[in-house]
């Protein structure tokens, strides 16, 4: 082979790679991300460790909805994300009484958390425009850091929708409801 065929060959891979990098870079960037569960507060939804993919374009479309596990950036705390359930959303009345939630005086049906699970907090508030009111499915004393202790979350906030468990590799795999 000849060094002019070399150089070539070399210069061709070398562009491929960076198309490639360039490529995953714009994607982990505006399209998707990858997202670390860290804690307990989405039990028993999500598990300490599991690793999610997230739509950060989902929300360029659409406005939150209620049930949508969402990645946001902590209001208490830029430094951090957290990730919680959207339980109500702009204009909804948000109640949360004797252990129960309600979304405009509708007793909500949460499947998704433990049975018998008594939700703390004694909160009674419209959710303002803009927002969306977040929980965490662990809803032991203590557990989860959301709207109950923060208050309603501004939607300039949500980094993305978690859509996809892709670790680890159980029978939990697969779409998030």
């Amino acid at each position: 082979m000849s060094k002019d065929k070399i150089k070539k060959e070399i210069y061709e891979w070398i562009k491929s790679i960076g198309l490639a990098v360039i490529i995953a870079i714009l994607i982990k960037t505006f399209i998707f991300n990858s997202t670390y569960v860290l804690g307990s507060s989405m039990y028993p939804t999500l598990h300490e460790k599991d690793r999610l993919f997230t739509n950060k374009v989902v929300y360029f479309f659409n406005e939150p909805q209620r049930g949508d596990i969402v990645v946001l950036k902590a209001p208490d705390d830029p430094e951090k994300d957290y990730i919680k359930r959207v339980i109500a959303i702009e204009g909804d009345l948000i109640a949360i009484k004797n252990g129960k939630v309600y979304v405009n005086n509708k007793l909500l049906k949460e499947e998704y958390i433990r049975e018998g699970s008594y939700t703390y907090g004694n909160i009674k508030l419209k959710v303002p425009q803009g927002h969306v009111f977040v929980l965490g499915d662990n809803r032991e004393r203590g557990a989860s850091k959301d709207s109950r202790y923060f208050g309603p979350v501004p939607i300039d906030l949500i980094k993305g929708k978690a859509s996809f468990r892709y670790f680890p590799f159980d029978n939990r795999f697969g779409f998030l409801y």
